[in-house]
């Protein structure tokens, strides 16, 4: 038989009722470890990994810059190049992989 427990949560640090019936859907479900943050904070990360993934938005990226070895143009691209590849602007690497 499940008990309600008070867990502590890893991210805002407040304290939060895992229920009995939340850990019955936890055996159900085969999870074996007890959740690590508040329902609030869960909800948080879920909506952040929505907008970019993972919990780092793609506007946290950093981004670097590069001549594109078929059209010279400048681009931005989310990797530091190396001179010992090619690198492509957003067309041409479209237009090489047959986007």
């Amino acid at each position: 038989m499940y008990q309600d427990k008070t867990l502590n949560c890893k991210d805002c640090g407040r304290d939060f009722i895992f229920s009995a019936s939340e850990q019955e859907f936890y055996a159900e479900k085969g999870f074996e470890n007890e959740p690590a943050r508040c329902p609030e904070c869960r909800a948080a990360r879920k909506a952040s990994s929505r907008r970019g993934g993972r919990g780092f938005g793609r506007q946290d990226r950093q981004m670097y810059e590069a001549v594109c070895a078929e059209c010279g143009q400048t681009a931005q691209v989310p990797f530091k190049p190396t001179n010992d590849r090619p690198v492509y602007c957003k067309d041409c690497y479209a237009k090489k992989n047959n986007y």
